[in-house]
């Protein structure tokens, strides 16, 4: 039998279950993945609370969408893929679970050197990041803002803009602001005098804002800082983009992503892979947690505020 966490009504973290299921099989065209890891996303509460609106729940709802583990089994037609293959899943449905079914598109190889929890800690960030950044068309003479910096998208895009050659500022709480100089950007406290504060460090100006926060005061702080609305985009209020004309990729967008930006965050997970298996890509764990306490680590991602990503080992 195959663990699983599931729910079947929306609500707070005490809807989610853990249960025993058949173990899955592998289809025509997919895999089967023996989960050694799985992350953890801020869309993954958001779902289950119905912030994001998903439609009814007509058959129990299973979380999370990246993760790390061993080729299990391989179905007809696949090829390039072999049991006993180590790989990072990204974009899969269902990922927190012991066993979890994938296509070969949702797969990238898993270096020796890079451990289960942080290769499950790239996917979404990784991906995220990197086609954000490429969206905005962020260049190495670009002075790059990142509101939320300290959350896992936003120390990817950190590492990703310096790579690029641009300058990076990110905000961040207090306590935050070493991890954000560790990285190689220029912290800012959040708070009144955001705006001061960012022109005191950026004399030149800011050309492009990623928004990871979501906050009244990030987008104000964006507006008075950048003219040219379409180099704005945020991960986390994409209900609102078209009303204030700035990009958007998810938060509660009602554009899908287009099938470049797809290649784009497949793109970036390879390529966060490779680096962080070099010892070029920092991967902060924020804690980790057993699989049956999905709930607790949900309730982390919603209230606590954890910096980097939290984590499930099934």
């Amino acid at each position: 039998m195959a663990q699983v966490v599931q729910y079947t009504e929306f609500g707070g973290p005490e809807v989610l279950e853990l249960v025993e299921v058949a173990e899955p099989r592998a289809s025509v065209g997919e895999v089967v993945v023996a989960v050694r890891a799985a992350g953890v996303n801020p869309i993954d509460w958001k779902i289950r609370r119905a912030i994001r609106p998903t439609g009814p729940i007509t058959t129990p709802r299973r979380p999370g969408s990246d993760a790390a583990g061993r080729i299990v089994e391989v179905g007809a037609g696949v090829t390039g893929w072999s049991v006993g293959d180590a790989v990072i899943i990204l974009g899969a449905a269902g990922a927190y679970a012991s066993r979890l079914t994938a296509t070969p598109a949702q797969l990238t190889r898993k270096p020796d050197g890079l451990g289960w929890a942080e290769a499950a800690a790239l996917g979404v960030p990784a991906g995220t990041a990197y086609q954000a950044l490429r969206s905005l068309g962020l260049g190495s003479a670009d002075t790059l803002l990142i509101h939320g910096g300290s959350g896992s998208v936003g120390q990817a895009a950190i590492q990703f803009a310096l790579l690029d050659g641009a300058t990076v500022i990110a905000t961040a709480s207090e306590p935050n602001q070493a991890r954000l100089a560790e990285l190689g950007a220029t912290p800012v406290v959040y708070g009144p005098g955001l705006v001061d504060r960012i022109r005191a460090v950026a004399p030149q100006g800011v050309d492009v804002v990623l928004d990871a926060a979501g906050t009244d005061e990030a987008l104000e702080a964006s507006f008075a800082l950048v003219d040219d609305r379409s180099r704005i985009g945020t991960i986390v209020v994409g209900w609102k983009a078209a009303e204030l004309g700035i990009q958007a990729w998810s938060g509660g967008s009602p554009v899908p992503l287009t099938p470049e930006q797809v290649e784009l965050r497949a793109e970036g997970l390879q390529l966060a892979t490779e680096l962080a298996a070099a010892g070029r890509f920092d991967v902060e764990i924020a804690t980790v947690f057993p699989l049956a306490e999905a709930a607790a680590a949900q309730d982390l991602s919603e209230h606590g505020h954890p910096r980097g990503k939290i984590v499930l080992l099934p």
